[in-house]
């Protein structure tokens, strides 16, 4: 079995750990900064080794990759690492704190020549792959317009829990890069390159912090196709509320609670989801607050470790989708960037570098 070491003691531990053991990694180290805090959650993972670096985890035996689930300013010295020690490599979303550290990161990962992967395990969700293939081969002709959004009921309250580094904007905390790089790169793999931006990213709860807690996006697509994306992670709501519909020349889709649907001059009628986007049977639901959405990531995060464990053993990957890697990684950031730079900007329509 090829083996991993899991940098990241949060995220880390609830989806990458169990989505390697499915995929049929070993995981031999954990690591994480506090000491006494890895030990323990190695322990109850049952990971033999808790580490304080990543340099003590890549001097363990068998370790063929890394995965990285740290906070966002510390990707890239990581990610060059693992990858200058030629381990293979998938390193959490928002992929860095700008384009230029994307660039380098992507850099050190084609000079190691090992594999490189982003989280952006939401390419097999089964309806997002749906709509990717749907619009890929014609179901609404040419997209033209867009609406992805949603209100999400996660720091409406000052008061809720949150790791110290997601408001502040220093150490690329903010919703624009915990949720708003999933909805690029969802855009990116429905439509294609992103060509420029008008942006806002208001922050809407009562918190103080450095970083936004929300974003609105005006963009426009290189093929043509202008849409919204919006989103606020402060939203009062006892669930998500949200809107994502394409519609293009010859039809429009729309993903709702009940599935996906397609409109056209046939009338309205249901996708259904083959099966090779189908995933594993997700866990069950947890009360527990720090799992709300382990049911939903973890199975798609397990294709993510499938494909990473075909390039440790240099096999193809016959996946149904897609494999996000650095270079998506780069294409994400300069789409953040130009987001950041128009907001600065009052919303002034800026092109996306590259």
């Amino acid at each position: 079995m090829p083996g991993a070491a899991v940098v990241g003691t949060g995220f880390g531990c609830r989806v990458h750990v169990p989505a390697l053991r499915n995929a049929g990694f070993t995981v031999h180290a954990l690591v994480g900064r506090d000491g006494a805090r890895t030990k323990r959650r190695a322990e109850r993972l049952g990971v033999a080794n808790a580490c304080s670096s990543l340099t003590d985890a890549l001097a363990l035996e068998g370790v063929d990759a890394v995965t990285i689930a740290t906070p966002p300013d510390t990707h890239a010295t990581l990610a060059i690492e693992a990858c200058a020690a030629g381990r293979h490599v998938v390193c959490e979303k928002p992929f860095a704190l700008d384009a230029s550290e994307a660039e380098a990161m992507l850099a050190a990962a084609e000079a190691a020549g090992v594999t490189h992967l982003v989280g952006h395990e939401f390419r097999w969700a089964p309806d997002r792959a749906l709509v990717a293939r749907a619009i890929a081969d014609g179901a609404i002709g040419e997209p033209r317009t867009f609406s992805l959004v949603s209100y999400v009921p996660l720091v409406a309250d000052p008061a809720a829990p949150v790791p110290e580094w997601w408001f502040d904007g220093s150490r690329g905390g903010g919703w624009l890069g915990a949720s708003g790089s999933h909805v690029i790169d969802q855009v990116r793999t429905w439509m294609g390159e992103i060509a420029s931006v008008s942006a806002a990213l208001p922050t809407v709860s009562a918190r103080t912090g450095s970083a936004e807690d929300s974003f609105v996006v005006h963009l426009t697509t290189r093929s043509g196709a202008r849409g919204v994306l919006q989103q606020t992670a402060a939203s009062w709501s006892p669930g998500v509320i949200g809107l994502t519909v394409v519609a293009g020349t010859d039809g429009t889709i729309e993903v709702t609670t009940d599935g996906v649907f397609c409109s056209d001059r046939s009338g309205r009628r249901e996708l259904a989801v083959p099966a090779d986007l189908a995933l594993p049977a997700p866990p069950s639901l947890s009360e527990d607050p720090r799992e709300r959405y382990t049911h939903l990531e973890l199975g798609p995060y397990i294709r993510l470790a499938e494909a990473l464990r075909a390039g440790v053993e240099g096999r193809s990957v016959d996946s149904p989708v897609p494999l996000p890697t650095f270079v998506d990684g780069v294409a994400e950031m300069r789409v953040m960037d130009a987001i950041r730079r128009s907001a600065a900007a009052d919303g002034a329509v800026t092109t996306v570098s590259g």
